[in-house]
């Protein structure tokens, strides 16, 4: 498989998430099929939305009067109609800095690994209620795919690692991104799970 970095950029999906993003979880669990059907790869890029909101002035869904009772409920339904398990977490909003820096550590060394990874973090927080901002519990996560507990508690407090996470949130910011789940096909942004349908559409056709 192409490696994220040696990927051309025009045959390429780009997705930016945020782990504890429920839109996120559901796109991550559909948007590698998708681009397969059109001979397209998908670049995942972890971003901290916490960041991104002090730009944008934003908040996180379930915090907004009125809109946080119906995101809640919009959740559960979109899994539902994606055909995919569903848990609203106990604990919601949570920061998820060292899932996302043990996802780019692990890039560095297996991207296809990083996706499970990253799959598997997902599920551990929107199927399973896990705490996926413990670090135990990232550690766990990384042991049940064969990784080295101890060796993931070290990588992820690494500057290089710690700075690496930083700077993709910053270079998303830089093309526009202010959400999560967030795509670019060909330099055309597409916001949100629901975009996915016109992501394919664009894909097949070419544009529109």
């Amino acid at each position: 498989m192409l490696s994220d970095a040696g990927a051309a950029n025009n045959s390429a999906i780009e997705f930016w998430f945020d782990f504890s993003s429920p839109y996120s979880y559901l796109a991550a669990e559909k948007i590698d099929a998708l681009a397969a059907s059109y001979q397209r790869i998908v670049h995942w890029r972890p971003v901290l939305l916490g960041a991104i909101f002090q730009v944008t002035n934003a908040a996180p869904l379930v915090n907004l009067p009125l809109k946080g009772n119906y995101s809640v409920r919009d959740f559960s339904r979109s899994a539902r109609y994606l055909n995919l398990p569903f848990t609203m977490p106990s604990k919601f909003p949570l920061p998820t800095q060292l899932a996302a820096r043990t996802y780019y550590w692990l890039c560095e060394r297996d991207v296809d690994m990083a996706h499970d990874f990253a799959r598997a973090i997902f599920r551990a927080l929107f199927v399973h209620d896990r705490d996926i901002s413990d670090l135990a519990v990232v550690c766990d996560v990384a042991a049940s795919m064969g990784l080295d507990a101890d060796t993931v508690s070290l990588a992820v407090a690494q500057p290089e690692v710690k700075a690496r996470l930083k700077n993709e949130t910053d270079a998303a910011m830089l093309k526009g991104v202010f959400g999560a789940p967030f795509f670019m096909v060909n330099d055309e942004p597409f916001w949100g799970v629901d975009r996915l349908p016109q992501l394919e559409k664009w894909l097949a056709t070419g544009g529109f």
